[in-house]
């Protein structure tokens, strides 16, 4: 259900933001409702994730998976190793 939500903002911060909503071609309330609920939900639906997210980000998605349990630094080392070798 939506309900009214008045908001007191800068001028030049609402104009700002109706020139960017209208060039991706969204409403200034659904972009910060979007935003709302972002910030709100600890476990975001991964339609409402997707849409929030850029096409040229959504472009670079590898589907690889990085363990949790990764070092950075010791597979930096490898790599040097295996690179200088």
């Amino acid at each position: 259900m939506d309900t009214k939500l008045t908001l007191k903002l800068d001028k030049d911060v609402i104009e700002k933001a109706k020139v960017y909503a209208s060039s991706q071609n969204r409403s200034l309330s659904g972009i910060v409702e979007s935003y709302l609920r972002t910030i709100t939900e600890s476990n975001i639906d991964a339609s409402i994730a997707q849409e929030d997210i850029s096409p040229f980000v959504m472009s670079m998605k590898t589907g690889v998976q990085i363990p949790a349990t990764l070092d950075e630094k010791e597979e930096y080392g490898r790599f040097r190793e295996d690179k200088f070798k």
